[in-house]
């Protein structure tokens, strides 16, 4: 894996790890409060923000489609989405459901993900 985490963010890492919970809840609350002055100021870095339209194909196989989607909302944090992502696989692979219904669902999936994402 590349180490991509500059210091600052390695330092906020290693913080919050340090902190009791209600710490880091309020940590995490004070980021948050961060983030939205910083929207409602314009300093928002919205170039991370923007999606990537790839077309879908009309036949794809599903590990394409999530890598497509992957590459389509590059913001979104891979981690918050393996889970449902590999539901939604094991539900194709091993109960036969249709690619283009699996599909159909990683695309909301995604979708919904980059809407909350951007709140």
């Amino acid at each position: 894996m590349i180490d991509i985490m500059n210091k600052i963010e390695k330092k906020l890492i290693t913080i919050f790890a340090d902190l009791d919970k209600d710490d880091q809840n309020s940590l995490a609350a004070f980021a948050e409060f961060l983030l939205d002055k910083a929207k409602k100021e314009g300093r928002y870095q919205l170039e991370e923000q923007i999606i990537v339209k790839i077309s879908r194909p009309k036949e794809e196989k599903v590990v394409a489609a999530i890598k497509r989607l992957s590459a389509t909302y590059p913001m979104l944090p891979k981690d918050s989405l393996m889970n449902q992502t590999a539901s939604l696989m094991s539900e194709h692979i091993l109960k036969g459901r249709v690619a283009v219904e699996i599909i159909d669902e990683l695309e909301i999936l995604f979708k919904n993900r980059f809407d909350e994402h951007n709140i």
